[in-house]
């Protein structure tokens, strides 16, 4: 972080000072003026909470992604479709053993096993054959989605979270004060949404620590940079792909049993969200963790405010988004050079 504003002084200014704005909104007492121009502080609050819990789940597909195809530079469209796999694996787990944390677990490991046959049976023959790449798993994405569809028809699921996470918390941000009594009024939020959140972001740190502080982030680095050479050195580079392939997988899994459990499961949310994994990583860089954590936010806010304050555009938003990271940071936000 401290190497990312050195090099970008003014980006980091612009984060600081919206960030010291973020924060003045959620916890001061908004007057009359903010609330006739922006509206109720609880609108507001509830909408940066659910674009950032959205962002959450953005990034656990993301991050995934970025592995695979800002480390690997193995372009896989059908990412979406193992996000579909393991919401539905999720799902019958949930559903046939009344656990939802079994679920997590199962998914991610399926999935992840999946994930290791693209990579040993297509990815391992196309290296480097970026089109080729592109073009099979797009046809691999058509019939893995005609199969879910065939298997699990057309109808909407949803995963249960726990009695421990069902219902709101009440959270200590203040939202308003009661007129009968003066007593301040504070958010409630969802907790399986906070739980997700921050198993989201401990995951996100995890991955970072192996990538920058781990021996085998250094080979995953290193087999990127200079694949020959880290052969020659007797590292079965190979293997490390596969099993970092089936991470990048398995976390697509698992975020399919976490957008089960707060949204649902139905044919065509693979697409959905394999296009926000693309715009995610376009606009945090490729093969960045940070990045992708950033760019998830961004557009998890700007889907959620786009509802609320411009329901008409809120998907030109997300794009706008997009274009302006490529118009002044073609590499992404923190992408590299």
């Amino acid at each position: 972080m401290k190497r990312y504003m050195n090099r970008h002084p003014l980006w980091s200014l612009i984060f600081v000072a919206a960030g010291f704005v973020l924060i003045w909104l959620i916890f001061a007492i908004w007057p009359p003026e903010l609330i006739d121009l922006i509206g109720k502080k609880k609108v507001f609050v509830n909408a940066l909470f659910n674009g950032i819990t959205l962002g959450g789940l953005y990034f656990l597909v993301a991050s995934g992604f970025t592995l695979i195809f800002g480390l690997m530079r193995n372009v896989n469209l059908a990412h979406g479709s193992l996000y579909l796999l393991g919401g539905y694996i999720g799902y019958e787990v949930s559903d046939l053993t009344g656990s939802w944390v079994l679920a997590f677990p199962v998914a991610f490991i399926a999935v992840g096993l999946v994930g290791m046959l693209l990579q040993v049976l297509v990815f391992r023959h196309l290296d480097g054959q970026d089109l080729q790449q592109t073009l099979i798993t797009i046809g691999i994405s058509i019939v893995v989605a005609d199969v879910l569809l065939w298997i699990w028809g057309g109808d909407f699921y949803q995963i249960l979270a726990p009695d421990f996470l069902s219902g709101p918390v009440e959270t200590f941000i203040q939202t308003g004060v009661k007129r009968s009594s003066g007593e301040p009024i504070f958010l409630k939020y969802p907790a399986v949404r906070l739980a997700i959140l921050f198993a989201a972001t401990v995951i996100g740190v995890g991955m970072w620590l192996i990538l920058n502080r781990t021996r085998i982030g250094m080979y995953v680095r290193a087999g990127v940079d200079d694949r020959e050479m880290l052969a020659a050195s007797g590292v079965r580079v190979q293997l490390i792909f596969v099993c970092v392939f089936g991470f990048g997988a398995g976390l697509a899994g698992l975020a399919g049993v976490v957008g089960g459990t707060f949204q649902s499961i139905a044919p065509g949310e693979d697409m959905r969200f394999l296009l926000s994994s693309l715009v995610v990583v376009i606009v945090g860089g490729m093969g960045s963790i940070p990045g992708a954590a950033l760019g998830a936010v961004l557009v998890g806010l700007a889907e959620q405010f786009g509802s609320v304050y411009m329901p008409t555009y809120s998907v030109v938003l997300t794009f706008l988004i997009m274009v302006l990271v490529l118009a002044f940071r073609p590499k992404g936000l923190m992408g590299r050079g």
